[in-house]
């Protein structure tokens, strides 16, 4: 039994067809063609589909999709809407990544991070990686990169 929900998704209003089983993460990658949250471990467990519902960050992968009625979502898509971010430079001019899997997830979050505390101490991002599981880096060059715009923020975009 299919209900239509709404909600905002990167700023735009959203109407979808949902049956109550389906996660959002589905739902975002398969009916909306939302690709950057990424299936990993299907448990929230891994942080790869995370997205931004009403400004915090979530694991699409746990939510139903029909929970999301009249929220806002953001994902990857609608943080760079307007071009990368400081945030993103940041991650590129570090070479913070190698496969990639993980960077939308991680960039989701940590834009949260960086939007409520443009200044957080080494141990603030570590707390907020810690749900996110990456195999290439080490995470080092991740919280590098993290820690050299949020020094740098003062205004504009993280």
């Amino acid at each position: 039994m299919k209900k239509e929900i709404t909600f905002t998704l990167n700023g735009f209003e959203t109407h979808v067809e949902v049956e109550p089983h389906e996660k959002l993460l589905d739902v975002l990658r398969d009916k909306l063609g939302v690709k950057s949250p990424k299936y990993g471990c299907g448990r929230g467990e891994c942080g790869a589909c995370t997205v931004l519902l009403n400004g915090k960050s979530v694991r699409s992968c746990i939510i139903y999709a029909i929970e999301v009625e009249g929220l806002e979502i953001e994902t990857l898509e609608g943080i760079e809407r307007d071009g990368l971010t400081d945030l993103q430079k940041s991650f590129l001019e570090h070479n913070s990544f190698q496969c990639g899997f993980c960077a939308p997830g991680i960039i989701v979050t940590t834009t949260e991070l960086l939007r409520n505390n443009p200044h957080p101490d080494k141990n603030e991002v570590k707390e907020v990686l810690s749900g996110h599981l990456c195999r290439c880096t080490g995470y080092n060059i991740v919280v590098d990169a993290i820690m050299d715009v949020s020094k740098d923020k003062v205004g504009g975009k993280i």
